[in-house]
């Protein structure tokens, strides 16, 4: 075949055979497609959210701070930009909610975000009170999911959650664990409970999930979102120094952030995951794993093998 220089083209060949409609409109949907954002759906309801979203541990912590707060404000603005909705945060995360608030006052307007906080405390007075101060400090009149942190009093707070999602204060419930070590009692509930939404860690590394909390999920039709994506940072310690393979460009992955994003989503039993991060180059890496094409399952073991050679 003879390049555009030669005065016959791939193009001007193809129409000569009256292939030309179907496949430069096949790749125009290629297009289309790499440019969209990749949403998975609640099983719940069915809405879709985008699989990247934002976590705020540590991150958003930042008090009175004048010149941090505006530095999170570019960061939610961009992550709004790249299509970001999912913001997840918790009492537990010292000013998060409150800086989380003032970023959104800032920004204005309709943002298509989906609000997600947690009780974190003992007792149903104090959950309902602490409950009503993330509302105040978000400056909304009720949340998207409200989650129960790390199971904490989880037997009090359900039927409280329930009776705000009746109320239409909160639209699904979920729970929470950080810790491997609450995966039997996190079981336990989903295999017991009807609710809408867990939370727990999963990455390439830390794949305990895999064995039972994900197809267990799938199973009873709960959405999961994705905690500590990164291991705290400490999975780009791991791959310090090292170049990308070259077949995760196959994925479109130009960096390590988008290469460890798109091992979790890529799994059917997750719904989100939500790296935290302070800085807009950051979350511009993070965003880009929203973008292209996901690992197919040997392409995943493929990702798994060369970073635990590492």
């Amino acid at each position: 075949m003879t390049d555009e220089r030669s005065g016959f083209s791939r193009r001007r060949f193809l129409r000569t055979l009256g292939l030309a409609p179907f496949v430069w409109g096949y790749a125009n949907r290629l297009d289309a497609a790499a440019q969209s954002p990749i949403t998975r759906p609640i099983p719940a309801s069915g809405e879709r959210l985008p699989v990247i979203g934002m976590g705020s541990w540590i991150t958003f912590n930042v008090g009175d701070d004048v010149t941090a707060r505006e530095q999170r404000v570019r960061v939610l603005q961009h992550f709004f930009a790249r299509g970001g909705a999912v913001i997840d945060s918790s009492p537990m995360y010292g000013s998060s909610e409150e800086v989380i608030g003032h970023c959104l006052r800032r920004i204005g307007g309709e943002t298509p975000r989906f609000s997600a906080t947690k009780v974190w405390t003992w007792g149903r007075a104090f959950g309902q009170q602490q409950m009503a101060r993330s509302e105040q400090l978000w400056a909304t009149k009720g949340f998207d999911l409200m989650q129960i942190h790390n199971l904490l009093d989880w037997e009090t707070h359900l039927p409280t959650l329930r009776e705000r999602k009746a109320q239409g204060r909160i639209r699904y419930i979920g729970l929470t664990t950080s810790h491997g070590s609450r995966h039997t009692d996190l079981e336990r509930i989903m295999r017991t409970e009807p609710i809408d939404f867990v939370q727990f860690t999963y990455n390439v590394v830390d794949r305990e999930a895999e064995r039972r909390l994900l197809p267990l999920a799938a199973e009873r039709g709960i959405a999961v979102i994705v905690n500590r994506p990164f291991q705290g940072g400490a999975l780009f310690d791991r791959v310090a120094g090292q170049a990308l393979p070259e077949w995760a460009g196959e994925i479109g992955c130009a960096n390590w952030a988008q290469f460890l994003l798109k091992f979790i989503v890529s799994h059917p039993a997750v719904t989100c995951a939500i790296p935290a991060t302070s800085r807009v180059d950051h979350m511009q890496e993070n965003m880009g794993a929203l973008y292209g094409r996901l690992p197919d399952t040997a392409l995943r073991q493929r990702m798994v093998r060369w970073v635990e050679a590492l």
